[in-house]
């Protein structure tokens, strides 16, 4: 299955979660891809004790999970030139979902 998970939320647990379906589905054998929307761009730098935010995104890397920022929730965080990942636009978005048998968003 192909799946498409869209994050627009800065919340550490949803953030957490979000990225360990992200990691489950991978392992299951399903391509992943995740566009950070809106809040959701913040969750590169989330560092918080109970949730591993930063370890999960990295086993979704390390796992073949595709991730895309939205470029201009980044600019609106001043956050642009700090990306850690690839800087996309709705164009991206769009073909996210189209490209997707499912799309689910935390």
């Amino acid at each position: 299955m192909r799946l498409g998970i869209v994050l627009y939320n800065n919340d550490p647990e949803t953030v957490w979660n979000a990225f360990r379906f992200g990691v489950f589905s991978l392992a299951q054998g399903d391509e992943v891809r995740m566009f950070l929307l809106g809040s959701g761009v913040e969750s590169l730098n989330i560092e918080h004790g109970k949730f591993d935010v930063q370890e999960q995104l990295k086993l979704f890397l390390e796992n073949g999970g595709e991730l895309i920022a939205c470029g201009v929730c980044l600019e609106v965080r001043n956050s642009k030139e700090g990306a850690t990942c690839p800087v996309g636009s709705m164009n991206d978005l769009y073909e996210l979902v189209c490209w997707a048998d499912r799309v689910v968003s935390f």
